[in-house]
């Protein structure tokens, strides 16, 4: 299998993992913290942080890295545009990490907030829908490049 076309699958296959997860974290795990009580939350939320961390950084830094160098070696069938698409849609995923959802998340490192968590739930739509349009976005990339 050609060098392009491997880290092509890698690359649909890392953003797919992180449409599943952030799927996960929007519909199970941020509106659930309603439900751990007001006693357990800093610990809970704490070990939920450095969990999903772990999880996610790589997967975040991996996707940045691929997307980036999908937009230098688009495949040959397939315009650059889908590509500076996808990887402005990482940008906006990044950002809205960064200023959005990190500073909500330290917040409530302090102690449990319903509003906090109301306002993480809504705001993380806007990664929720920018990794789902990813994953679509690089499934058409994947099969015009493998057509």
């Amino acid at each position: 299998m050609l060098p392009n076309v491997t880290l092509l699958i890698v690359h649909a296959a890392v953003t797919w993992c992180l449409v599943g997860l952030i799927w996960t974290i929007q519909l199970v795990h941020y509106p659930l913290f309603d439900f751990v009580g007001e006693a357990g939350f800093t610990a809970y939320h704490t070990r939920h942080s450095s969990v999903i961390s772990f999880l996610v950084g790589p997967l975040m830094l991996l996707e940045l890295v691929t997307a980036g160098w999908l937009v230098l070696h688009p495949p040959p069938s397939v315009s650059a545009t889908p590509c500076w698409i996808g990887f402005a849609l990482v940008l906006v995923i990044w950002a809205s990490t960064a200023f959005v959802s990190v500073p909500i998340h330290a917040r409530l490192g302090s102690g449990f907030d319903s509003g906090l968590v109301s306002t993480l739930v809504g705001t993380n739509w806007i990664r929720t829908v920018a990794w789902t349009a990813r994953g679509v976005l690089i499934l058409t990339i994947l099969l015009r490049a493998l057509a």
